[in-house]
């Protein structure tokens, strides 16, 4: 075949390929903060793909950036609260979240963190509210005619409106309360003998008190424990679809469900073929360092770096525990580049350098790098899982206790107590991870494993977003079991059945064995007179 006809042919493909036909509309039900970073990533690579993506925002909303020039839209819809409040809210939730709530007994711990999650419930149906009661906001949503919803499970509402434009939907979610949702909504089994319910801080290597453990916990989140408010959302979401309904069964009605895990992370359960796990789909190689910090990374010689953050929500911590950290910084031969916006430590020692905002990904993926001190946030457990360094986990709360958790039955990580830990726990902890050769081992055995996929993370999530758009949805891998009754779910009219027909056979047989004693007993009397 000739060069020109070549030529022409792949001019004709790559036409048909990229034409305004093949994409599709995207709108898009985020949440805050480092779950906006994870889903920024797939629309990233939407629009990239011609793809027209449209971000509801809340007017308050404090995380929602894009780079200049980035072709993500923003529908910004009007709120009745301020950014300072929002603000505000979220300093104070993770304020009680890191110091109040590990105090409190076993007793008290789940019903304080139950008025904290409901807290966030409130918020996020405040959200919904404002978005579902303007009328010109709907009836121009409506009017655009989307192709499906890309929502964030943890704050509810995508799934309302998927039902009022009559559009599919997928998910994307990290972990709910007790996978109380993933169960009830998504489908998933989470069988307790070997799957530890998360909060539960388990491994899948339990004793028989350990199981026991796991055990009251799926009872107690099953039965009593409620991540959102359901009462007001049932009642909420009844009200706007003329219908008696609940929150749980218009979530199960989602064509896809993307969990921002995987198996370097998780342990192994059963899972189904509309869910895909997607852990790591931000992560990307290295990308050089600004100079000055590039110099100070460089200065450290053989000894290398340390690199330490708290997360995109944490940017500071009282006083007391930032001299207890700096203190044991001080005190090893590696430098350090610490993320952290508070009073510089008293105790802050010539190898530590505090910096508003680090490259995370980039200073993971720098071949100097020894260590990663984290609190255990997915996103920043995957860059170390990609990049393959150790962890000392220092988790604050939400999942990332189970995260931290996971990263140390896995041989990857060594766990401290944020609120008790001592310089001395924290020096020792790093000299182990970066001194004993098996946590690097370890970390880059899991790395290995999370690169070797046949497909990569990123391409996976964005190929079911298509698929739905291509396919109008993806009922045809949604399990029979949402149809099901919780007894017909586990056979109990099946069970009731067969057990109403061994009663009867048995009572049957005993009446007649009744009889033929009766009958014998007859005759025998009758021959014993004769």
């Amino acid at each position: 075949m000739s060069t020109k006809m070549t030529a022409v042919l792949l001019l004709l493909q790559l036409s048909s390929h990229f034409s305004s036909g093949s994409c599709g509309k995207v709108l898009v039900w985020p949440t805050e903060y480092s779950h906006w970073i994870n889903i920024k990533t797939i629309l990233d690579e939407l629009v990239q793909k011609g793809h027209e993506v449209t971000v509801l925002k809340s007017s308050a909303s404090v995380s929602f950036y894009v780079e200049e020039g980035s072709a993500i839209k923003f529908e910004t819809y009007p709120s009745a609260v301020s950014k300072t409040d929002v603000e505000d809210f979220y300093i104070e939730t993770i304020r009680k979240a890191i110091y109040e709530l590990p105090k409190e007994s076993i007793w008290t711990y789940f019903s304080v963190l139950q008025e904290l999650v409901w807290e966030d419930s409130e918020y996020f149906l405040t959200l919904c509210k404002e978005v579902v009661f303007n009328k010109n906001l709907m009836t121009k949503l409506r009017d655009s005619k989307f192709d499906v919803i890309l929502a964030d499970a943890f704050g509810p509402c995508g799934e309302l409106l998927a039902e009022l434009f009559k559009i599919p939907i997928v998910y994307t979610l990290r972990v709910l309360c007790g996978y109380t949702y993933e169960k009830y909504s998504a489908g998933l089994s989470f069988p307790p003998s070997y799957v530890p319910i998360i909060m539960s801080e388990l491994s899948d290597q339990m004793t028989f008190m350990e199981r026991i453990k796991n055990m009251l916990y799926v009872l107690y989140f099953d039965f009593w424990f409620q991540t959102f408010d359901e009462k007001k959302w049932n009642q909420f979401y009844s009200e706007i679809l003329g219908r008696p309904t609940t929150l749980l069964e218009t979530m199960s009605k989602a064509d896809i469900w993307l969990i921002r895990t995987y198996w370097d992370l998780e342990f192994p359960r059963p899972t189904l073929p509309n869910v895909d796990f997607v852990g790591g789909l931000h992560c990307r190689p290295a990308k050089p360092l600004p100079k000055e910090m590039e110099d100070f990374v460089q200065s450290s010689g053989e000894n290398g770096v340390v690199v330490f953050s708290l997360g995109s929500m944490v940017n500071n911590m009282t006083e007391e525990r930032a001299n207890v950290i700096a203190s044991a910084l001080a005190q090893i031969p590696q430098k350090v580049i610490w993320r952290y916006d508070g009073k510089k430590p008293a105790t802050l020692g010539p190898n530590t350098r505090l910096y508003k905002w680090i490259p995370q990904n980039d200073l993971l993926g720098h071949p100097k790098t020894k260590a990663f001190i984290t609190h255990g946030g997915t996103n920043g457990i995957y860059e170390a899982i990609y990049h393959g360094i150790p962890l000392v986990g220092i988790p604050l709360f939400g999942d990332q206790p189970d995260n931290v958790m996971h990263m140390k039955a896995k041989g990857a990580a060594l766990r401290l107590n944020f609120i008790t830990m001592s310089s001395m726990d924290l020096l020792n902890a790093l000299n182990a991870v970066i001194n004993e050769p098996s946590y690097k081992e370890n970390a880059m055995r899991l790395s290995r494993i999370h690169h070797e996929q046949p497909v990569k993370p990123l391409d996976r999530a964005v190929f079911w977003i298509e698929f739905v758009m291509r396919h109008k949805g993806a009922k045809h891998l949604r399990v029979a079991a949402h149809d099901l009754s919780w007894f017909q779910y586990y056979s109990l009219d099946v069970l009731g059945f067969l057990l109403a027909c061994v009663a009867t056979v048995i009572f049957i047989i005993t009446k007649c064995c009744l009889f033929c004693c009766q009958k014998f007993t007859k005759t025998s009397k009758k021959k014993k007179r004769a």
